[in-house]
């Protein structure tokens, strides 16, 4: 399996994986310079490249915050994780959004999501009168008990 990476400006940065053990390889800010995201606001980060995966259908691209930032800055996706069909060519855009009461500054090529490729199920879907019953039944979230 290959991801075909065609940069959409120069200044762009190829996704790089920064060990041998990631999971994901990293997407960076492709801006000219730095770009403050305000509290509770959300702003579409680019990237500056489109990708192709070259696998067979039972695949997509996923693109997730990265750990420190959203840990340590308050600043992750906002909608928790990004879908990149197979055949998306467009520019990947992450939409960045500053949980925290401060405002936050990224940088130009700064690493701001990780890109993961994850097999995906496709189950035939089939309208249906009536469900199997189940312990839970209709019990909404958080019926757990927690």
């Amino acid at each position: 399996m290959k991801l075909k990476v065609k940069k959409l400006r120069e200044n762009a940065l190829l996704p790089k994986r920064m060990t041998k053990g990631s999971a994901g390889c990293d997407l960076c800010a492709c801006i000219d310079r730095p770009l403050a995201v305000p509290p509770n606001k959300t702003v579409a980060v680019p990237t500056g490249i489109a990708v192709s995966l070259e696998a067979e259908e039972g695949y997509v691209l996923l693109v997730y915050a990265r750990s420190s930032l959203a840990l340590k800055r308050g600043i992750a996706l906002i909608n928790s994780v990004g879908v990149i069909d197979l055949d998306y060519r467009g520019e990947i855009i992450v939409p960045l959004h500053n949980f925290s009461d401060t405002v936050y500054e990224i940088s130009p090529n700064e690493r701001i999501a990780q890109l993961i490729a994850a097999p995906v199920v496709f189950p035939e879907i089939v309208q249906a009168q009536q469900l199997d019953d189940t312990l839970r039944g209709e019990g909404g979230f958080g019926s757990t008990g927690k």
